[in-house]
């Protein structure tokens, strides 16, 4: 199947790359070339802009729009719409606010073009691992897209198979539709609000254990971080993939010395408690460990830098670099 890929970063070029590995065609375009001609070194079909991606796409053409959330977006969006007619399809498959996409379908509908929001989780590894993918809009452009979905998500062998999961249908899978424009990327902020929490939950801990040296008792504990991850990544019931990138990071550099702690957040924490305020709903570990984000920006813990060492290594976010003292 052919497909356009808009935004060659660190998941674009990833998406691109396990698309053709698997058989479907690739015409490319970023704002800096170096990355279209990198992939056109792989295989790829390089554009020189909007204009000649949708020249170089078959009927109906489909987009995928891989750019940082906001503006950026609303303007790859609106560019490709003056390209593309009735029938050709277009997906955000950024960090988008979930209301931003019901404007944006309504936007483009009007010239009968599609328009899906596809909440996309799986950073850097994605490539390897595949893609989680949370969809939202019409029906009939989730089914006309299905084996470009069904590439990007992980793939047998790639996940644990849950007994009875093939009752979810392509849940099992990896992907699924989730509702209407906007559903993507509302399950998507949520997701994202639910790592926040998880990651701070594993933070905090390794913390209470790093300074498990100041208790006020004649023994001291002194504990190897990196083997106590080790160690709970096998069997325990708090294992998972963040626990597994835990590991790594400590054992790239136990002290997390090249992490400030400084951490960011990307907008989706932030819009799930406004979503949670809105609803009612209470989400007190959610907006904690967004407060702390918050926080770590002033002063520093272990924990924070934990915090750092997470996002680098499942999103390659790169933090601002220690303060040499």
């Amino acid at each position: 199947m052919q497909i356009g890929v808009i935004g060659l970063g660190r998941m674009g070029a990833n998406i691109v790359r396990r698309l053709m590995k698997n058989g479907h065609e690739c015409v490319v375009f970023n704002r800096t070339p170096d990355k279209v001609k990198e992939l056109e070194k792989e295989g790829a079909i390089g554009a020189k802009d909007i204009a000649d991606l949708a020249k170089k796409l078959s009927k109906p053409r489909c987009a995928w729009v891989m750019v940082p959330a906001g503006q950026a977006t609303q303007d790859m969006v609106d560019e490709l719409a003056k390209y593309f007619e009735a029938g050709d399809i277009i997906i955000d498959g950024g960090n988008s606010m979930y209301k931003e996409d019901a404007v944006r379908a309504e936007q483009v509908g009007k010239k009968g073009i599609q328009y899906l929001d596809v909440g996309t989780s799986g950073g850097v590894w994605g490539l390897e691992r595949g893609y989680c993918l949370m969809i939202g809009g019409p029906e009939v452009a989730v089914k006309y897209l299905d084996p470009i979905f069904a590439t990007l998500a992980p793939g047998v062998g790639e996940i644990d198979r849950t007994p009875g999961a093939e009752k979810l249908g392509t849940a099992e899978k990896g992907y699924l539709h989730c509702g209407p424009s906007g559903a993507g990327h509302f399950v998507k902020m949520v997701h994202n609000g639910i790592e926040y929490g998880i990651m701070q939950a594993y933070a905090e801990g390794f913390d209470i254990l790093k300074n498990a040296g100041n208790l006020d008792q004649k023994e001291h504990f002194d504990f190897q971080l990196e083997s106590v991850a080790e160690l709970w990544r096998r069997g325990s019931v708090v294992g998972s993939w963040l626990l597994d990138l835990s590991a790594r990071a400590l054992t790239e550099n136990p002290s997390l010395s090249n992490f400030t702690g400084s951490v960011q957040d990307s907008g989706e924490g932030r819009w799930t408690v406004q979503a949670a305020i809105e609803e009612g709903v209470s989400a007190n570990v959610l907006a904690a460990s967004l407060f702390t984000r918050f926080r770590s920006r002033q002063d520093h813990s272990f924990g924070e830098k934990l915090l750092s060492a997470m996002r680098n290594q499942f999103g390659g976010h790169v933090e601002q670099p220690a303060l040499k003292s």
